[in-house]
């Protein structure tokens, strides 16, 4: 049985239930699958041997997650080899259409809808709402979880600093 986590965030004020383990700083990631902007499966070993910041939003096509994407988007080019992932349930053809509407070309933007492989194995989904709750992992050359935050509140934004700050302590 999968687990189900309550209190822990909240949508618009409202309590929402996570499905899938709590993710914490030093476990070994799991392994996922979900599909490129070209149908295609994506699993850690894609981008093998790369730090990587796994930053996961609920929709792209809205105000936060769009400000969330287009951040790593441009931070991007300061951080050298280290893969960029943004993980939402969006159809990989409105993520391939987003990106290319706001020029969004360093950020691979991958799609958890057809299994919720991502969400379940690192406890991001919203049960009630079947999207992936806000948050920000960050793996190292090694997929050893380096960082984690699942945003309270999910229409609010991560702690970007934060988040940069463990980025250069292990690039």
């Amino acid at each position: 049985m999968t687990e189900k986590r309550k209190g822990i965030i909240t949508m618009q004020g409202n309590p929402m239930t996570l499905v899938g383990p709590e993710i914490k700083v030093g476990d070994k990631a799991p392994d996922f699958t979900v599909l490129t902007n070209d149908l295609k499966p994506y699993s850690l070993k894609d981008a093998k041997g790369k730090v990587k910041v796994i930053s996961v939003v609920p929709s792209i096509d809205t105000g936060v997650c769009e400000f969330q994407t287009t951040f790593f988007n441009k931070e991007a080019t300061s951080l050298g080899d280290v893969e960029i992932l943004t993980i939402s349930v969006d159809l990989p053809f409105a993520q391939k259409r987003f990106c290319g509407a706001k020029d969004i070309d360093k950020v691979i933007t991958l799609s958890d809808h057809k299994d919720l492989s991502f969400g379940l194995n690192y406890g991001f989904v919203i049960e009630e709402l079947r999207l992936l709750s806000r948050g920000i992992i960050i793996l190292d050359e090694e997929n050893k979880v380096r960082y984690v935050e699942y945003v309270k509140e999910v229409t609010e934004h991560p702690d970007y600093d934060k988040a940069m700050e463990e980025i250069k302590k292990i690039i």
